[in-house]
């Protein structure tokens, strides 16, 4: 049987994993962190897309069980007036009563009705999605399914090398001098990958996007500035933007984007009281000036606060380079403004392992994966970058530069058609243009992004995921 060596052992990891197993193709997670990484990171949105994508190697379960519904957006000015009301899935509209948010935390009535995407699922069933989380319950979800298949996880393997023999077997080399081999080396060791370098060593670095995500867990909310269950709430204020939304249990999730300089680890903690309290004071001062509810949630946030740099990689020109590969946020890293980073790493875990499944050799596979998935994966890229745009003033979004944003849902409209530079250069120049491929803006489907669905029957090479 085909083995593969999984490098990293986050959110993709563990589903090409689980993706690789209902294929026949075993394989083992090296994961860098000694004990797991299910305390790292905020929280975060599973769309229609990425859930789908698990129900596709029947994984979705214990993420539902762990998640709860997103299904509204409110927009706020920074003066407190609603901006009006819709779906989280773009779909249909349903504006709010223009004035001052309402003490039930909305501004009018929202479309019960718009609370999940209309339609049936490829398997037949109701469409999954949008559901709210922390990352380390997603993380110990996928992570006890995964061992609940039988799936082998290692624990403190940091690749630091990997070589490939005349056969074409791999053997990855990890820093506590330890070694293993396979068929194939797949790398999901996240934006600061490195297999992303053994593949290119001239491959792009992640960059500074002039962003600090800071996210915090607020339980003594006043009704007043408390979003609605079930809506997430978005604040665009004058120097900073903050989203949040109410858990099940009244607690208020909230994420602001601030602007600074990248910072160190150090500035960044916060481990102590007094590291706790500086970042809860920087974050409601950035918003004291404004009228909005956004100061007064932040202040009552207790311990739960952490701060992260923003990065991002518009675009990796290398995926693949004999039996090694790249997915997820180690081959296409977008700002987090369209919420879609952990669905985009599913999608690709399925993807690729339809593609080894029932291509003949990994060549073939990883290029029908790349021809499949790199036009959809660099719109999601520039998609996140152009919503940027609206979050936080005299921030720079492009390919020039594409500036992180969200933990949580702010592209409330993520059926939109960015464009494709290269496509452009090409029409340009004469040049012939690919035949358009599934889930991707040029289909013309406006719900391109949402409504992409992995046929898991139909053998990879036929035209569609």
């Amino acid at each position: 049987m085909t083995h593969a060596l999984i490098v990293g052992g986050g959110i993709a990891g563990a589903v090409t994993a689980m993706s690789l197993h209902k294929a026949g193709i075993g394989s083992t997670v090296y994961e860098s962190y000694p004990t797991g990484a299910d305390d790292v990171g905020a929280f975060l949105v599973l769309f229609h897309n990425g859930l789908e994508a698990l129900r596709t190697i029947d994984a979705h379960r214990p993420v539902l069980d762990v998640s709860f519904p997103a299904e509204r957006v409110e927009m706020l000015s920074h003066t407190g007036d609603s901006l009006g009301i819709r779906p989280v899935s773009g779909r249909e509209s349903s504006p709010g009563k223009a004035g001052k948010a309402d003490k039930r935390g909305g501004a009018g009535r929202a479309d019960e009705a718009g609370a999940t995407d209309e339609g049936r699922s490829s398997a037949g069933g109701e469409v999954l999605g949008p559901r709210t989380l922390r990352r380390a319950a997603l993380h110990r979800a996928l992570h006890d399914e995964a061992a609940r298949r039988g799936i082998r996880i290692e624990h403190a393997k940091r690749l630091v090398s990997a070589q490939t023999a005349s056969d074409g077997r791999v053997t990855a080399r990890f820093a506590d001098g330890s070694s293993a081999g396979g068929d194939l080396l797949i790398g999901a060791d996240g934006i600061h990958s490195v297999t992303r370098g053994l593949i290119d060593s001239q491959a792009p670095r992640p960059r500074h996007t002039g962003q600090t995500t800071v996210c915090g867990y607020a339980a003594n909310v006043q009704p007043e500035a408390a979003p609605a269950p079930g809506t997430y709430r978005m604040i665009q204020g004058t120097r900073a933007f903050l989203g949040c939304t109410m858990a099940p249990g009244g607690e208020v999730w909230w994420f602001a984007n601030t602007p600074g300089p990248e910072l160190d680890r150090g500035q960044l903690a916060t481990e102590t009281p007094l590291q706790k309290a500086r970042w809860r004071e920087h974050v409601a001062g950035l918003f004291a000036d404004d009228a909005s509810p956004a100061a007064d949630i932040v202040r009552a946030t207790g311990d739960e606060i952490v701060a992260s740099n923003a990065y991002d990689i518009a675009s990796t020109p290398v995926w693949s380079r004999g039996p090694l590969i790249i997915l997820g946020d180690a081959a296409h890293a977008a700002a987090p403004n369209a919420a879609q980073g952990a669905s985009m790493a599913i999608e690709d875990s399925v993807v690729l392992a339809k593609c080894l499944r029932d291509l003949p050799g990994p060549g073939e596979a990883f290029a029908e994966f790349e021809r499949l998935r790199r036009e959809r994966v660099e719109a999601v890229v520039e998609r996140s970058a152009q919503l940027n745009n609206r979050v936080v003033p005299g921030t720079r979004t492009g390919r020039e530069q594409a500036e992180p944003g969200s933990a949580g849902p702010e592209a409330s409209d993520p059926g939109g058609s960015p464009s494709s530079d290269r496509a452009s250069e090409a029409a340009s120049q004469g040049a012939p243009t690919r035949v358009p491929v599934a889930g991707t803006p040029r289909t013309g489907d406006a719900n391109w992004l949402l409504h992409y669905r992995i046929d898991w029957e139909t053998p990879a090479g036929a035209g569609h995921p």
